[in-house]
């Protein structure tokens, strides 16, 4: 089989594009136009080229992205054709049609082809990871298996629904600080660029001796007029390390682990990743799906390397033969309220039950802690910017006192 890519217009005169496999270029032609589509131009693919992380960017740079709206309206819409019994090819072409994002209509047509070639809607999933998680594709596979497709893409509607609502506090909560500190900056490059210059010509034609606070100040100023540029690259410089060094396992874990120890905003990120976890880990079980896999598919869920590796103990812990209790206890990141509702879903056989309302625990607990976060931040920035605005004011009025007393004994 060969790659080749494409592109196609559909029944309204969309321009689409993406890949497909194919003995040749006719066969090609013949799944295209099978799912709706007329070719426009079909070449072979260039590994070489497509591979390329320019070309990638490139190609990704004026492409709208799927969101997990797209994502979850996807699954909506899935389960109410499904469920009324539209074929699935079907109910895929009526979604190409309907969808606006034209990045996600081109990943249905893929979707579409991939199944007119006799591969199971799960694979053809699974060449999208971008789009589709190894969560979605996992739990896809199991409606599959159980034949309640229209089941499984309800729950995974509710599950991405509960994830944008989850994303949405965290980035409110992240939101205040944000705007805060982006005020300061700009106040403090103002102030060097601008205020503390036209100061300091005043104290140099005055001649005057300067104090130590007001000498630090136009030092500065001076410093960030001349070299300006070198902040910027030594900046930018850092930037770019932390991004490569978060890429890296070892990074990603440390700095993941010191996210959940921030004064403020640790025990809000412990939380939302604790409350991913347990919806994804009662949606899981309610599924069907056994513990043990369970587990290791969502430590791939939770988007946090520290919390991921707890739940790979806890699952390692299992295949040992141990109780979820006991392993969540070694895990170390759950409160004894979530630990006796642990115990309590153990013993009446109704863990999945209990675990969506830890979930609902955690969450309740994050509302909680997101309504206060604005009187806790209140007061810190509010002392930082006391201690900026004295710092300036003394820097550049105690001269001035000065200034003042020599005149006066004139």
């Amino acid at each position: 089989m060969t790659t080749f890519s494409y592109r196609a217009r559909d029944r309204r005169g969309a321009l689409v594009a993406g890949r497909l496999e194919a003995a040749n270029a006719p066969n090609a032609a013949e799944q295209l136009i099978g799912t709706g589509l007329t070719p426009v131009d079909i070449t072979e693919a260039a590994p070489w080229r497509e591979d390329s992380v320019l070309v990638a960017w490139l190609a990704g740079a004026f492409v709208p992205k799927v969101t997990i709206v797209d994502l979850a309206l996807f699954s909506r819409y899935m389960h109410s054709l499904l469920k009324s019994g539209v074929p699935i090819l079907r109910a895929l072409a009526g979604l190409q049609e309907s969808t606006v994002n034209r990045a996600f209509a081109a990943v249905i047509a893929d979707l579409r082809i991939a199944l007119d070639s006799g591969r199971t809607l799960s694979s053809a999933m699974r060449q999208h990871p971008q789009i589709f998680s190894r969560f979605y594709v996992s739990m896809v596979r199991i409606g599959e298996v159980t034949g309640g497709l229209d089941e499984t893409f309800s729950r995974l509607f509710v599950y991405l629904e509960f994830e944008k609502e989850l994303r949405d506090r965290i980035n409110a909560a992240m939101r205040y600080p944000l705007i805060v500190l982006t005020v300061v900056a700009i106040a403090v490059g103002v102030v060097n660029f601008a205020v503390i210059p036209a100061f300091a010509k005043i104290f140099k034609t005055a001649g005057v001796a300067l104090p130590l606070l007001t000498r630090i100040l136009v030092g500065t100023s001076e410093a960030t007029q001349n070299y300006w540029y070198v902040m910027i690259f030594v900046l930018v410089c850092v930037v770019v390390g932390a991004k490569a060094a978060v890429r890296s396992d070892a990074g990603r874990y440390a700095w993941d682990r010191y996210k959940l120890r921030l004064p403020v905003t640790g025990s809000i990120v412990l939380r939302a990743t604790l409350a991913r976890f347990a919806r994804s880990l009662a949606f899981s079980l309610k599924a069907g799906v056994p513990v043990v896999q369970a587990l290791t598919v969502v430590a791939d869920v939770v988007d946090n390397a520290y919390i991921s590796r707890r739940i790979e103990l806890m699952r390692d812990g299992v295949e040992r033969g141990e109780s979820v209790l006991r392993t969540a206890v070694t895990a170390g990141v759950f409160t004894s309220t979530v630990l006796q509702m642990i115990a309590v879903g153990e013993e009446s056989g109704e863990f999945d039950s209990l675990l969506s309302e830890i979930a609902e625990f955690y969450e309740r607990e994050i509302d909680y802690e997101i309504k206060g976060l604005s009187a806790q931040i209140e007061p810190i920035m509010t002392i930082l910017m006391g201690v900026l605005v004295a710092i300036l004011a003394l820097g550049v009025f105690l001269p001035l006192w000065d200034l003042g007393s020599v005149a006066l004994k004139k």
